[in-house]
This record gives structure tokens, sequence and C-alpha cells, in this order.
């Protein structure tokens, strides 16, 4: 009977849910299409954060779909890294599975296939809901669906493809609620939470927390009856979260135990923002910018609008629930500009541009507001909505002409105009649907017309926006150096059945290491192990302030030699001494480091000492048991400048230019001895934010540019066999002043670098790596410490002999393990800590809720004959 009802729903509301899909697939697509994008085009969605990062995880994932990637552990990122927690965060989506049917070259097109497939999704979840909470004509579920697709926040964060399974499930979520308060049915509820919590735990805070004030605020517009639901709801939503913790408390455990902290609050009121924003970013076709100072994108479309304030003055409504909504919503407006508020919505972590990320809750908001306004709508109410078309239409005029230009400039005279226009056609049309008895039909699809042009005006006029903001990235910027690096990095592999590391010094984004498969240093993520990248820091990579980049360029061969980079990919020779080229492809050569070294060494308990961890030279000095100087610094000769005032204060020197209308640079001149590596150390890591820019480090017809800020202090000069001079032009751009400590040659001798790493060789630990997992042999005649360069995480278990043992790590950061004397086997295995009892906690609350469930319908069955008896 069930089966039949099913087929039956469908068969009545196929067309609509049909609608509800392709509707907004068709607008966003039709959007693209207007940029130059679609699929194989010149052009891709990829744009900011779409290709620095999500392009290359969403390849790491089809690695591991194709076998090729560990579930809980990656090499790739950052010299390792929780693959369960990044996926987490970036890609778990039932969607995401939609990349198996592509290679990772492109991955472009599978990520345009799956943001119109989930903004399709999102279409037909809120007609589901609107179809099950409202009772209003069938094109106005499709128009408010279609509404709620599109909404500013879609598609100006559309980027952000992982944010946007959230908005899938919360309509499911409401409508849960709904069910569990008026059907006592928790099923629903029950299985959109534990999806949206498994999807994505950061965009799913932000729900939980917003549907737990919209159940609180529904049980009070009639408490007498709602307040039986309040254990259903709490137990249903204890359950769902219960289950989640399979994926929650491994992700939550990694971030606390990697260094992640909450943000301070440091002021009451949120700094950059605007009094109007509200209204202007109701305005349609209206976008502002998606960096810092940014107002909230709230818009769903002009007519939710006009019918969620009727809501609020149409006396149809009770005063009870417009308060209650009312103060919902004015709770969402107030989060917004108070930051205390503003911080708990996203999890006491101020966002890295892309503000205001709970923003979709208030528009939301409106539109459910919106539906109840529709349902009560009727022919003698045309007055009241015309006089709210015209009171939001002059606001709108009003505020751009009174508002702060400079903040609002953003407001078009085109977007004026289009919105009043609209709002004019949705006045008329309404009024023509309740006077015409003839051709009833056509009005509804004129008003559906209507809504799709306005959603498509603000949908495109955004996506200009985002183009001229961020610009999406061509495929060529994205298959070219694909085709070259690729083949690469597989003949690597083909050539290596021991762990090995390889770096890209022409790479394609800070993430290449996920979509070619290798083990690298260089990554930008939100999900990362901070305290490695700290450790790192200090042994001169770059990694500032909250460690979301580390940065591989800019470092010395010792460090190459010590993490085990044999492998670097580069456009040019990159003069490093031991590294021969030994492969070629298109712009691309493959240069081979024979001096680096595996994943373990063996050393003994004076490795836990600052003094013998704290720095490159002092490590590899203690891990050789070699005391000869590596490294010694030279001065700098002045020879010329150019458009460049130097001043020196302490141990500072600030170069500013003389006019802007010129490039500024100095040449100096240089003495290197012989058998070295030359830097230049260029350090701007106290510059108190002077530093934003790039320099261009110039050599013997040898240059190379890199930021200052982002990348480590030493710029590679080249290796010298024999003692010269030479001389060094440094060009600074983009930046008017530039604050460095004093700048200096650093020189390495290669001959004390040689006999340093010969000693570890002979203490070296080969690992085996697969998967999450890293086994060697070892043998030593007296106690010993095996020092890794592999990542320390508290998920890592270690086994000598088969028998557990403790893991120590330096610094908080590499993993170390003691080993007796003796021959010995020693297993490194990795499982996300908190995975197994988060397992444990899955079944349990999935059987608990089954039982639950069970018995809370039997009782309501029961309670049902009783009451009709």
């Amino acid at each position: 009977m069930n089966q039949l009802r099913k087929k039956s729903f469908f068969k009545r509301n196929s067309l609509a849910i049909g609608l509800s899909f392709t509707l907004p697939v068709i607008i966003m697509a039709a959007s693209y299409f207007q940029l130059g994008i679609y699929p194989t085009s010149d052009r891709t969605i990829l744009a900011s954060d779409g290709f620095g990062q999500l392009v290359n995880f969403y390849s790491g994932f089809n690695n591991l779909l194709h076998g090729e990637q560990s579930f809980f552990y990656t090499w790739t990122g950052s010299l390792g890294l929780n693959f369960v927690s990044l996926m987490s965060y970036y890609i778990n989506s039932l969607f995401s599975f939609i990349v198996i049917f592509f290679d990772n070259i492109h991955m472009p097109d599978a990520m345009y296939v799956i943001l119109l497939a989930k903004i399709g999704g999102m279409g037909v979840t809120f007609w589901i809901f609107a179809h099950h909470t409202y009772r209003i004509p069938q094109w106005t579920k499709i128009s408010m669906s279609v509404c709620y697709a599109l909404m500013s926040y879609t598609v100006a964060y559309s980027i952000m493809l992982m944010w946007m399974d959230a908005l899938i499930y919360l309509p499911l979520v409401v409508l849960g609620i709904h069910r569990v308060m008026d059907k006592q049915k928790p099923i629903l509820l029950f299985s959109s939470y534990l999806l949206l919590f498994v999807t994505n735990y950061y965009m799913a805070f932000m729900v939980g927390l917003f549907s737990f004030l919209y159940f609180f605020t529904r049980s009070f517009t009639d408490w007498k009856r709602y307040k039986q639901s309040v254990f259903p709801y709490l137990i249903t939503s204890l359950l769902a979260g219960g289950a989640s913790m399979i994926i929650i408390l491994p992700s939550v455990i990694d971030l606390r135990t990697s260094g992640e902290k909450l943000d301070k609050i440091n002021h009451f009121f949120t700094k950059d923002v605007g009094p109007w924003d509200f209204i202007v970013k109701s305005i349609s076709g209206v976008y502002d910018t998606s960096k810092y100072s940014s107002s909230p994108f709230i818009s769903v479309g002009l007519l939710p609008l006009l019918f969620s304030i009727f809501y609020f003055v149409s006396k149809k409504i009770p005063l009870k629930n417009k308060l209650l909504y009312g103060g919902l919503l004015l709770i969402m407006i107030a989060s917004v500009y108070i930051q205390p508020l503003n911080l708990f919505w996203q999890g006491m972590h101020s966002p890295n541009m892309f503000l205001y990320r709970y923003s979709f809750l208030y528009a939301f908001l409106v539109l459910i507001l919106a539906g109840f306004g529709l349902e009560k709508f009727e022919k003698k109410d045309l007055n009241l909505l015309g006089n709210i078309a015209l009171t939001v239409m002059g606001t709108f005029i009003v505020i751009a002409i009174i508002s702060n230009k400079k903040r609002y400039s953003y407001i078009t005279q085109e977007s004026l105009i289009v919105t009043s226009t609209l709002l004019v056609i949705y006045l008329l049309l309404f009024i023509v649907k309740e006077k015409l008895s003839k051709h009833v039909w056509a009005v509804p699809v004129l008003l559906v017309c209507c809504i799709c042009s306005e959603l498509f005006f603000n949908t495109h006029q955004i996506m200009l926006g985002i183009n001229k903001e961020w610009g999406y990235t061509s495929r060529a910027r994205y298959t070219d150096g694909y085709k070259d690096i690729d083949p690469l990095v597989k003949q690597t592999k083909s050539n290596n059945d021991t762990f090995y590391r390889l770096e890209n010094l022409d790479e394609v984004s800070r993430t290449d290491s996920f979509n070619y498969n290798y083990s690298g240093v260089t990554m930008f993520s939100s999900i990362r192990n901070r305290n490695s990248s700290k450790y790192l820091d200090r042994l001169g990579y770059r990694s500032p302030g909250s460690n979301l980049t580390i940065q591989y360029a800019n470092n010395t061969i010792l460090m190459d030699d010590l993490l085990g980079v044999k492998y670097n990919l580069a456009k040019k020779d990159p003069k490093k001494y031991g590294f021969k080229k030994v492969g070629e492809k298109g712009k691309y050569g493959l240069y081979e480091n024979k001096y680096a070294l595996p994943l373990g060494m063996a050393t003994d308990e004076g490795i836990y000492q600052i003094k013998n961890n704290g720095n490159q030279t002092a490590l590899i000095q203690y891990l050789s048991d070699k005391k000869e100087p590596i490294f010694q610094f030279t001065g700098l000769n002045e020879v010329s400048r150019k458009n460049m005032y130097v001043r020196e204060e302490g141990d500072f020197t600030f170069y500013s230019e003389e006019s802007s209308n010129e490039e500024k640079s100095i040449t100096w001149e240089v003495s290197i001895p012989e058998k070295t590596q030359a830097y230049l150390n260029l350090d701007a890591r106290a510059s108190d934010g002077m530093d934003e820019g790039t320099v261009e480090v110039s050599v013997e017809g040898h240059n190379d540019t890199s930021p200052l800020s982002s990348t480590g202090p030493y710029h590679n000069l080249g290796y010298y066999e024999k003692a010269t001079k030479v001389k060094v032009t440094a060009k600074f751009k983009n930046s008017y002043a530039v604050k460095l400590i004093r700048p200096s040659v650093l020189v390495l001798k290669t001959d004390a670098l040689d006999q340093a790493i010969e000693a570890i060789k002979e203490k070296e630990t080969v690992f085996e790596v697969k998967g999450n997992q890293a086994k060697a042999k070892t043998y030593s005649e007296k106690e010993q410490v095996i020092f890794t360069t592999i990542p320390y995480d508290s998920g890592w278990q270690a086994r000598v002999d088969g028998q557990p043992v403790k893991i120590k790590a330096v610094q908080n950061a590499l993993i170390t393990i003691k080993v007796p004397k003796g021959k010995h086997s020693l297993q490194l295995t990795y499982y996300p800590k908190g995975m197994k009892l988060g397992i444990l906690l899955f079944v349990g609350c999935v059987v608990l809720f089954s039982l639950y469930a069970h018995w809370y319908q039997k009782k309501n069955r029961k309670i049902s004959i009783e009451e009709s008896k």
C-alpha cells in the first residue's frame, strides 16, 4: 500500500519535482555559458579556493576511489595528513562520487557537474518541504524552490562546493522537525541530521543551531500542543549527533590535537558593517565582494521578500507568531552586527574571507515566512501587497540616494531599474491573476518566467562580480601543466619502490600534490597539522600565522636531504647541489637529488633537547654527530640602486620607492667561497605587514620571483665549485616599502653537508610505506631512537615486534620511536583518533534510534486507536 502511495505521489508530482531541479540548473548553466563556461570550454568554474584547493582535493578523493590513496591517511600534503579530517571539511558528499567518472585532468568538468547537481538538489528538497508545509498552488512551490536554489548566497559562494550540501539538507531538517511536532514521526529528522552532520560538520553546526532555535520558536506558537514534542526532538537530535560521531569525533579531535584554537572576542560590534546592508543586499543583481568588508548575501528574490513582509503586516497572522518568528529573524540580523554572535555561528573561528557563512539561514527563514504569507493571501489583500511593493521600491531608491557611496558603490543604476520594474510587474501580474476569468493558467506561467528572469539577472550579475574579483580560471592553466607534470610524476613512481618526496618549483597551485598523488611539503588547507607546520617554519619553510599555508620554496638543500625530497620538478635548472636532470616533458624538467634521506634515521634521546632540534643546523649536526659548521654568513656590498631609498634601523633595513612610476631594485656584489651553495637571505618575518609584495632575485642570467611574506627567506643563488664574485639584483615589486632583517648571503659548505649526510645514511631506517602504514626493519647493538620525518598525530600507533610501544614527538611535530638493541621489526599504523569510538557510537545510536522510533510510533498508534474509540 505504501509503495502504491509513493508511486502515485511521484506520478502526480513528477513534473513539479523535475522543474524544481531543472529550472535552477538551466539558469545557473546559462549564466555560466554567458561567461564562456561549459563542459570542455576554455574557461572553468574554478576561482579562488576552487582552483587553489578544491579541484585538487577532489582529485585526491578520485585517487582514493581508484585505490591509489588510503581512506585514513594521505602522504601527499605537508609531509602527511589525516585524510578523514580533510574529507570531512572539503569532500564528504554523496555528490562527490561523481568524480569517479572523470580523470583528474577533467576534474574542473566534474566540479561543474557536481555544483549543478547540488543546486538542482536544493530545488528538489525545498519543493519537498514546501509541498508538505504549505497549502499553495504548485507553481508557487516551484517558484519558491527555484528562489531557494539560486539565492544570492548560493551563487556568490558557489566557489565553495563543500558548503552547498548544507543547503540541500536544511529544508529536510526543518521538514523533519515539522513531522516530529505534527505527526510524531522522527525518521526524516534523524536521517537528514545524520547526512548533514557527516557531510560537513562546519556547516552542520550552523544548521543545527538554527534548527534548534527554529524548533523552540515554532513550539512556543502553540506550547500546549507542541511541548510533548520536546523530548522526541531532543532524543532524535542527540542520537543523530551521536551516530555522526563516526566522522565528527575524529575530525574534532584532529583539530584540537593539531593546535587549532578558538578565536578570542576582542570587540562587541562587528567591524566593517553598514547600517543598510540587509536592505541593499535585497536588491536584485548587487554584488560587493566575497573578500573582507563584504556584507551578507541574503537575497532570495523579490517575490519572497514581498510576502515575508506581508506575513508581518497581515492581520491574518497571529501576533504571537509574528513576534516569535520576527524574534528569530532579528537574532539572525543581530548576529551580523554583534561580533560574539557572528563568531559563535561560525564555530568561534573568524572566517578567512567569504564572511557571514551562516547568512543562508536568514534567507531560508525569509522564504519560510513568505510561504506562510502566500497561504494567507487573498484577492482583498491586493491593496496591501501594492503598498508593500511601493514601499520596498521607495526604500531601495531612498537608500541608494542617502547611503554611503563608498561602502555601497556597488548599487548600480541597472540593478535599481531592474528591481523596480520587476516589483511593478509582479504586482500587475497578481492583480491580473485575481481579476482574470479566462486563461487563468497564463498568469502563473508568466510569474514563473519573471521569477526565473530575475534569478538569471541576479545570478549573472553576481558571476560577473566573481569573475572581476577572482577570475574564473582558464582550462589551460590547469591542463597545460597537467600534461607535463603527470608523466614525470609517474616516471618517479616507476623508478622507485621505496618512499620519497617530490616538490614542484613551478607549481600550478599549492595543493598540486593531492592531484598528482606525490608526497610533498607545500599545502594550503584549513585542515592541517599546525604543530608540524610550525616546526617546519622554524626549519626554514614558511608557514605564517594560523598555518593555513606551508611553502616549500626558498629553503636550503639541507632540508631537501633531511626530508627525503628526492625530486624537483622545474621549468629551468634549479641550480641545486646534488640535483641532476633525469627527465623532461614539455616545459618541465625532472631533477633527482642523490643525497635524499629515507623516512627514518637512528639517533638517541638527546634528539628531544631543543638545542639539538631547534633549527636545521642543530638537527643535522646532532643526527650526523658531525660538529663542523655547515653554514656561514657573508656580507653584501652595494653596487647600485634604482628608484630606491634605503634606511637602516637597528637590525632592520627598510627599502622604499622614490617614485611610483618606476620599479625599485638594488644590486650587490657578493664573494662566494668554493664548493658552496649560496642563498640571498631576505627575511621578512618581522616586517609588520610591510612586506606584501614579491621579489625578483637575479644572478648571472638566472632569476626567480617569489612572494616575500609567504615563502622562505633563502633565495637560491646557485652552486659554485670555485670561489667567485657575482652580482645579485633584487627587484621589489607590488609594495611601496619593504622591511627586512638586514639582508646577507648564506653559504652552505657542500663538503660538510656531504659528510653529515653520509654519516646519517650509515644509520638510516628505510620504511616501506603503503596506505596508512609504514614498516621498517632495524638492527642496533644498543638501544636507539628512530627519528622520522613523519608528522606526529595522536592517531599514529607504533609496534615493535608486534608489541605496542609509545610514540614520542620531537617539538610535538615529528615522530620518534624508542627501539631496543638487536634486530627488530617496526610498524607504524594510522587510524584517526576517535574513529573506533565513533564507529561504536554510530552503530549504537542507529540501533537505539531504530528501537526508539519503533517504540515511539507503536505508542502513538496505540494512542490514536484509543482516541478514536
